[in-house]
C-alpha cells in the first residue's frame, strides 16, 4: 500500500496539481459501452466522488468487492441497460469479489451514481444510498468465459477524474442552455400562433356581424319600396 501511495500520491513536495488515479477501463462484450473500476477501496473513493451523471454503480451485495461502474449514454437510465450489459458488469464485479469470486451464485446490487451517498463517519471504499429504494438487486451465476472476453478490452489509464468530472458538467450546462433557449423560442412562437389564431377568429365575427347587419337592411329597403308602389296601385 505505501509503494501505490507513494507512485500516485507523491509526497506534497512532489506532488502534481491534479493527482490522477488508477483506472482500469473496459469494453462490454456489445462495444457500445464502457466499464470501469478502481484498483482498490483507495482508488474507488475518486470513483465514488468524481463520477458522471450517466454512471451506474455496481457491487456485491453484503461483501467486500470491486466498485465497477457502467457509462451509459447521455439520456439512458438503468430500465435502458442491455441484458448483456448488465451481465458482463456483474460477472466483472463478482470476479473481483475476494469472496464472491469462490462461490457459484452471488446477489448484485446496483443504482445510479448519483445515488451513492457518502458521510465522513464512513471508511474507504463505504457508501450508503440517498434513496435505499432506488437500488435494485440481481442474482449472477459464475462465468469465467465472460470475464475471460471483458479482460481483452482491459485497459489501465490515470486519468484526472476531477477534470473529466468539470469537463462533463461544463457540457451538460451548454447542452441545458441552449435547451432552454429552443424551449423558450418554442413557447414565443406557441403563444403568437394562439394570439394569431385569437385574432383571425375576432375578425370573423366583426365581418359576419357587418354582413347580417347590412342584408337586414337590404331586406328592410325592399319591403318598404313594395308598400310604397302598393299605395299608388
Amino acid at each position: 500500500l505505501d509503494a501505490i501511495t507513494a507512485k500516485y500520491y507523491p509526497r506534497p513536495g512532489n506532488a502534481p496539481k491534479h493527482p490522477t488515479t488508477m483506472v482500469f477501463y473496459f469494453k462490454t462484450r456489445c462495444g457500445q459501452y464502457t466499464i470501469y473500476m478502481g484498483k482498490d477501496k483507495y482508488e474507488n473513493e475518486d470513483l465514488i466522488k468524481y463520477g458522471h451523471p450517466e454512471d451506474c454503480w455496481f457491487h456485491v451485495d453484503d461483501l467486500s468487492s470491486a466498485h465497477v461502474y457502467l457509462r451509459l449514454h447521455a439520456g439512458q437510465t438503468m430500465d435502458d441497460i442491455p441484458e448483456d450489459c448488465l451481465t458482463d458488469c456483474c460477472s466483472l464485479v463478482k470476479a473481483n469479489s475476494i469472496q464472491g469470486c469462490k462461490k457459484s451464485e452471488v446477489y448484485i446490487v446496483y443504482t445510479r451514481w448519483k445515488n451513492l451517498k457518502k458521510t465522513a463517519s464512513m471508511v474507504d471504499g463505504q457508501v450508503g444510498f440517498h434513496r435505499p429504494e432506488n437500488v435494485r438487486r440481481c442474482k449472477i451465476a459464475k462465468n469465467n468465459t465472460i470475464v475471460r472476453q471483458l479482460e481483452k478490452s482491459k485497459e489501465e489509464l490515470h486519468p484526472d477524474l476531477a477534470q473529466e468530472q468539470q469537463a462533463r458538467m461544463r457540457e451538460i450546462q451548454k447542452q441545458n442552455k441552449a435547451q432552454r433557449i429552443l424551449d423558450q423560442k418554442k413557447k414565443k412562437m406557441e403563444e403568437l400562433e394562439i394570439k394569431r389564431e385569437k385574432e383571425e377568429r375576432s375578425y370573423d365575427r366583426i365581418v359576419g356581424g357587418e354582413t347580417s347587419v347590412s342584408d337586414m337592411n337590404g331586406t328592410a329597403d325592399a319591403t318598404a319600396a313594395e308598400d310604397y308602389e302598393d299605395d299608388f296601385m
